[in-house]
């Protein structure tokens, strides 16, 4: 374990503080300019199956980027948290198939395609908390993804890693452990940014 892990909880409660104090238009409007830039980003609006999760709260909206990219006849997975807290699959079919799960997420009651569904992406669109300038995201801290991340790796499945944020998420440095992996490009309501380290 690297010693810069020690950082992570209070970086975190930091971000979701800020998150917290953001107003519902504030997130209405940002969500609204997030889809528009990731729908211009070809590793998204041109892949076949992209692997991405339902907004909920304060986090940068997702919900238009999943309805823009059905449209243009994307298949868009989205995540089912099990137990132990791995992520199985299952495919979005628009806003009145999602159910309630547990920790206040929104799940696909479709079928379960399986934990290697995210295979088939690609483009991973992954939540997160901040991105540091190497590409390196913090995310909640419940290891859901980190599992995914190397199971994309272990596969050589070679999606693109993308994260949504806010303007102040993109933050000097992100404290790191080694099984941490950098995303390829991070979408904010203020541009767009590629990471050559990813």
């Amino acid at each position: 374990m690297n010693s810069d892990m020690s950082g992570k909880p209070a970086l975190r409660q930091e971000l979701l503080g800020a998150r917290r104090l953001l107003s519902e238009e504030d997130v209405r409007n940002a969500s609204a300019v997030l889809a528009r830039r990731a729908l211009e980003l070809p590793e998204l609006a041109e892949a076949g199956t992209v692997a991405a999760y339902v907004s909920v709260g304060r986090e940068p909206g997702t919900r238009a980027l999943l309805d823009g990219l059905r449209e243009r006849g994307v298949r868009v997975l989205l995540p089912v948290l099990l137990p132990d807290n791995d992520l199985d699959w299952a495919a979005y079919e628009g806003p009145e198939r999602l159910v309630r799960a547990g920790r206040g997420l929104l799940e696909p009651e479709g079928v379960r395609l399986g934990v290697d569904a995210v295979l088939a992406a690609r483009a991973v669109l992954l939540p997160g908390l901040a991105v540091d300038g190497r590409g390196m995201r913090l995310g909640r801290g419940g290891g859901s993804y980190d599992r995914v991340l190397g199971r994309l790796e272990v596969a050589g499945a070679g999606a693109v890693l993308a994260v949504l944020l806010y303007d102040h998420e993109v933050v000097e440095r992100v404290p790191e452990e080694p099984h941490d992996r950098p995303v390829h490009v991070v979408v904010t309501p203020g541009g767009t940014r590629r990471f050559a380290s990813a």
